[in-house]
């Protein structure tokens, strides 16, 4: 339970730090995309897959400070395997989906940091909370398609993720990787 709602907010940083340089808007295909979430419940590894987002990428390697990212992973999506852990995970203690059914990632700067490598700033939101964050992304080629793979670590607390009994990170751990691949057009 603890664990869904975290992998959910992990996925949904995951998916914002997704978001990366641009030239020209490319086409995101999300059925070869995904967008998960790790947390760690009384230690044990939890992961937890967000099955609806869209995302915007513009990014020319040539150019990448020119490129951008955005973006949106609807929350109530989030899937740990367990209805019963999924209706609680879009609860009022870890991502209130009725209330804040979506989380963001919209990029403010690319920035080259080696070979395919690059640190992407942007605004993460979730749950009404936005933090500024730096997403490492590796930037790949598959044939026509560009892919686009990062992890982000962030604390749950920051942004009111697990409240009430679920405030304490002795049993959910505060930290969750949130981490994304996604594949678009070029």
């Amino acid at each position: 339970m603890k664990v869904s709602f975290y992998r959910y907010m992990l996925a949904a940083f995951a998916a914002a730090s997704l978001s990366t340089a641009g030239a020209a808007l490319a086409q995101v295909d999300v059925a070869k995309s995904s967008v998960m979430a790790t947390s760690k419940q009384m230690n044990v590894p939890v992961e937890g897959k967000f099955n609806k987002f869209t995302a915007q990428v513009s990014f020319d390697p040539a150019k990448p400070t020119a490129g951008s990212a955005q973006l949106n992973i609807d929350v109530a999506s989030y899937d740990l395997g367990d209805e019963s852990y999924n209706e609680q995970v879009r609860g009022k203690e870890w991502f209130d989906a009725k209330t804040f059914p979506s989380a963001t990632f919209v990029s403010s700067a690319i920035a080259p940091a080696g070979g395919n490598q690059f640190k992407v700033t942007g605004k993460l939101t979730i749950k009404g909370k936005s933090e500024t964050v730096v997403v490492p992304v590796t930037v790949g080629q598959q044939g026509a398609m560009q892919t686009f793979d990062g992890a982000l670590p962030i604390k749950r607390s920051q942004f009111d993720i697990g409240t009430g009994e679920w405030k304490d990170t002795s049993v959910v751990a505060d930290e969750v990787v949130i981490k994304f691949h996604i594949v678009a057009a070029h």
